[in-house]
């Protein structure tokens, strides 16, 4: 689940941000947030409506398809599901659809939602810098535990079972599957799968899962790899479950398939390093499905998603699942970097500045020139002139493509940027003038300038790499995304390493590589899932959430040393493996979820299954909140309050206690906010509990919002493009000539309805006597948001009604005339009948005339 990254320490600019200042108060008191995220909708309309639908069913798949078929809809079935989730998915078109929902065989309709895998990034260090993050190596090397015994599913791009990493023998052979490791799977697609091309939609499943991808062997690796590289826990056997083709895209339904083939097979672990971005609802089928299978149980294990640049909400089912481990993403403690080497032999490690020219890995450079700040939009002139030499500028208060830009201007064969905070960095939004460009730290570009000094400096390329302090690790990554849930339940629930990533890789493609995205990091959960498994074997699938998340450890919000990061977006924090696995005390619950409005209280029970008493010191720290724009927010310093029923607890050897813990929201409206109680025992042990909650009216958020385009939209359609229609506008209802509907959804909405209105009286058409109908022609519950500013939903209207019949309910066109639409939406966790929980709309009105 690879998206692109953006940071919190100035991407777009020369300066870092440094959060680490008092909220300030503009003159008519509302707060300004610490920090605003861009917007990163394209400004163009973007269709997001699926074509494929998960139908739920009250009853059996055979009255459905006979109910169906009796209504005249007519659809392809794709999978059927009667072990985790009672449905089934079909293609089905736009009028079909629209009337799925009128059959009393339906409980309910969802989208089937496509999403891509992932692609490799740039460099990095080796797996094991990660798993140090983690305590994962001292729960090998000093508690001795590989996860032996425990099945973990890797529900992927399949595995490399040829891998010598994963019990293969090296070499490209079929009969390495089954082997010593990957012990089970299932391919559900075939080679030339990809969902995302009309062309290849066919699947041709077999029993090969091999991995022509990469990540399913890369998620393998992270969870288990015992070679050359070593995993999280290289004892575990795996399970190998392809849901995608050698390249592109699957789909949720595919995804359910496979959930139910891991429950087949018995695993005691599953990994889902895949998802569907902005489904925040736990009711959609996939969520449904998780918590199914840890109640029969396995501990299920799903990254959160990697839209983080999208805003808020944009979590994606399964990880949203109630009893899913839902898991966000930390950048690595390291990088692995290309370096160059001075006149004066120093070895100095580079990252590249984004979409720049490569540098080479040989030859060495003319002189170094020193050029200063390069903005030239301040006035700057170069401190001496960088022609036909390698450019050195300090970053710094204007963006990188002004530096790079004024340096090539000038004639520069190569630009170097060094950075004026600690640590390495790489720039973006840089366009490429075909000459390399590449940031350094500030210590090595001090070190340059100090050898300038003393006369002229050239630089060596090279291929040599070396591992370097990364400047954001252990802080959450750009790309992860943020929660919580529609219903306000917090997610992600834990964090663990995911950004730059290095572990086995297939074969064909260089058996090693570099991935970055939450598809890192919950590998590195479910590997510690089977390190917590072996070591404690009673442990109850949905206890090991609890143990997790006692023991994280917070991470801080950009590069503020002191401000926690939004618990939306880091969960209890960074996982701590071992730690988890000789904790003698657990708190429940383990997260509190307030909810809308004033905050909450809520009783803690603390279990000591030590041998020693312990009491517990309570404390509290609040974490950075989000508020405003959905796609774009603001970050907020936390302002909650916390009391306790008593300032500490003593909790007896082999005993229980309780402490009441009261919250409230802060002064605020509309933001998201959390933070963490904090037990001190006097053992030295410190146990946590995260919280987040939302302040004020939840309803209040405005679900359909206009864009630059106006929405919502009456519309005609030709293929996948749309025509806004005005008043007046004449529908045949034939050969797809029918009305469209296009609304944004800037928020999670739980339930939609559409209905037709007589144009003339503004009400409900309903008919006369015999011919009397049913308006409402669609409603569909539990929708996600759009993914951009700029995205949008559509909805059709074939111009039939439901109808009673002596013989059952029948699709009964309406006669011609004119009509409207009306759009009506209940907001998430609203009340149906508080008429300020709901939007509506009603369309121009049009007319239906038939040839």
């Amino acid at each position: 689940m690879f998206a692109r990254r953006i940071r919190l320490v100035g991407a777009l600019v020369g300066a870092a941000l440094v959060v680490s200042v008092p909220v300030a108060l503009a003159g008519d008191g509302v707060e300004e947030p610490l920090y605003t995220a861009p917007d990163v909708g394209t400004g163009e309309m973007v269709n997001e409506t699926p074509g494929a639908w998960f139908v739920q069913l009250r009853g059996s798949a055979d009255a459905f398809r006979s109910e169906a078929k009796d209504a005249g809809i007519a659809f392809s079935e794709r999978f059927v599901y009667d072990k985790i989730w009672n449905g089934l998915s079909i293609n089905v078109s736009g009028e079909g659809r629209s009337r799925l929902s009128r059959l009393s065989s339906v409980a309910a309709v969802y989208p089937v939602i496509t999403f891509s895998a992932p692609e490799t990034t740039s460099v990095s260090p080796d797996l094991a810098t990660a798993i140090n993050m983690t305590g994962a190596d001292k729960a090998q090397s000093e508690l001795g535990f590989t996860g032996a015994g425990v099945r973990v599913a890797i529900m992927d791009t399949g595995v490399d079972y040829d891998h010598a990493d994963l019990g293969g023998s090296g070499t490209d052979n079929p009969a390495n599957f089954p082997n010593s490791r990957v012990v089970a799977g299932y391919d559900f697609v075939g080679d030339d799968f990809n969902a995302a091309d009309p062309a290849k939609l066919a699947t041709a499943p077999d029993a090969d899962p091999d991995d022509c991808q990469g990540h399913g062997t890369h998620v393998a690796g992270i969870v288990g790899a015992n070679g050359a590289t070593k995993g999280v826990a290289p004892g575990v056997t795996f399970g190998a479950y392809r849901v995608f083709g050698c390249e592109g895209s699957t789909t949720a339904d595919i995804m359910l398939a496979a959930m139910e083939r891991a429950l087949e097979d018995d695993m005691d672990v599953l990994n889902m390093s895949i998802g569907s971005a902005f489904m925040t609802w736990p009711q959609y089928p996939t969520a449904v499905g998780s918590d199914a299978l840890v109640d029969a149980g396995m501990v299920v294990v799903a990254s959160i998603g990697n839209s983080g640049a999208n805003g808020v909400y944009s979590a994606g089912a399964p990880g949203v699942g109630n009893k899913a481990i839902g898991v966000a993403s930390f950048d690595n403690s390291h990088v692995s970097a290309l370096t160059f080497r001075t006149s004066g032999n120093r070895q100095v490690p580079y990252l590249q500045l984004s979409t720049t020219t490569e540098a080479p890995t040989s030859g060495t450079t003319p002189e170094v020139a020193w050029v200063g700040r390069g903005c030239t939009s301040l006035g700057d002139t170069p401190a001496s002139n960088p022609s036909g030499k390698v450019a050195l500028l300090i970053r710094g208060d204007c963006t990188f493509q002004e530096k790079y830009q004024g340096a090539v201007n000038a004639g520069a064969v190569a630009v170097v940027i060094y950075n004026n905070v600690t640590g390495l960095f790489a720039g973006g939004g840089v366009t490429d003038r075909g000459v390399p460009g590449v940031g350094i730290s500030k210590a090595d570009g001090e070190a340059v300038r100090a050898e300038m000094a003393a006369g002229p400096v050239t630089l060596t390329w090279t291929a040599d790499r070396t591992n370097a302090a990364n400047p954001t690790g252990g802080r959450a990554s750009s790309f992860t995304s943020y929660g919580m849930t529609a219903e306000l339940k917090l997610k992600p629930n834990i964090g663990a390493p995911g950004g730059l990533i290095r572990a086995p890789y297939p074969l064909e493609k260089g058996a090693y590589a570099i991935l970055s995205g939450t598809s890192m990091s919950s590998p590195h959960v479910a590997g510690g899932v089977a390190l917590l498994l072996q070591a404690r074997p009673s442990t109850a699938p949905g206890d090991v959430k609890t143990l997790f998340q006692n023991s994280a450890d917070p991470v801080n919000f950009g590069t503020s040393p002191s401000l926690l990061e939004v618990v939306h977006r880091q969960g209890a924090g960074m996982v701590d493996i071992d730690d988890s696995i000789l904790s003698t005390a657990s708190v429940s619950p383990s997260e509190i979820s307030l909810g809308e409005g004033t905050g909450g209280a809520t009783t803690l029970t603390i279990t000591n299954s030590g041998s020693s008493a312990v009491t517990y010191t309570l404390g509290h720290q609040a974490a950075v909140s989000t508020g405003r724009a959905t796609n774009a927010p603001g970050f907020f310093l936390g302002n909650a309050g916390v009391a306790f029923s008593a300032p500490s607890v003593a909790v007896p050897a082999g005993g229980s206690a309780t402490v009441g813990v009261t919250i409230t929201k802060p002064l605020s409206q509309g933001q998201q906010y959390g933070g963490f109680i904090r037990l001190s025992g006097d053992n030295g042990k410190v146990l946590r509990v995260p919280y987040a909650g939302f302040s004020g009216d939840y309803q209040a958020i405005q679900v359909l919002t206009p864009t630059s385009f106006g929405f919502p939209w009456l519309a005609k359609s030709s293929g996948r493009s749309f025509t806004k229609q005005s008043e007046g506008a004449v529908f045949t209802t034939k050969d797809g000539d029918v009305p469209y509907f296009l609304l944004h959804f800037e928020h999670q909405a739980r339930r939609l309805e559409l209905t037709v209105l007589d144009a003339a009286t503004g009400e409900p058409f309903t008919g006369k006597g015999a011919l009397q109908r049913q308006p409402t022609f669609s409603t569909e519950d539990f929708l996600r948001r759009n993914s951009t500013s700029t995205g949008f939903f559509a909805w059709t209207w074939d111009g039939t009604l439901k109808r009673n019949t002596p013989g059952g309910e029948i699709a009964n066109p309406v006669p011609e005339g004119s009509y409207k639409v009306k759009v009506t939406v209940l907001k998430a966790l609203g009340d149906p009948s508080n008429s300020a929980h709901t939007e509506t709309w009603t369309s121009p009105a049009f007319t239906i005339d038939r040839p």
